[in-house]
């Protein structure tokens, strides 16, 4: 249904290093670089197709960047916790601790973090382990 989701952000050299910290250990990457955007995704072993990337940022038309909420699938519960550390040591703030959230349904394994913009960003695993 979703081809792609882009958010706002602030300062983008502070946000590309955000994102390339906290969705490394997710094993996604930033692919690719324009002026006032970049985008993640998975590492392609087949030439790029930039427009492809499931994950944009992009600097904000105005002062304080619009808030939104993104999740990220994760590889595994450990890739969620990874998440985590990598986030908030990348400057983000808690918003959730890895965790099952039974109250979604029995296997939800997430993580919340808040970027450095106020966007609400997610790792989550749907299976069990």
């Amino acid at each position: 249904m979703i081809d792609h989701v882009s958010i706002e952000v602030s300062d983008l050299a502070r946000a590309r290093a955000f994102y390339d910290a906290a969705l490394a250990p997710l094993g996604y990457a930033r692919r690719f670089d324009i002026d006032d955007a970049s985008g993640y995704g998975l590492p392609l072993t087949a030439p790029l197709k930039e427009q492809a990337l499931p994950f944009w940022i992009g600097r904000a038309d105005r002062a304080v960047a619009a808030n939104g909420h993104v999740c990220f699938a994760a590889p595994s519960r450990d890739a969620v916790v990874a998440f985590h550390r990598a986030a908030l040591a990348a400057g983000g703030r808690d918003n959730g601790k890895p965790g099952l959230r039974p109250q979604y349904h029995a296997s939800y394994y997430a993580a919340f973090i808040i970027d450095p913009d106020g966007n609400r960003i997610e790792a989550v695993r749907h299976q069990a382990e």
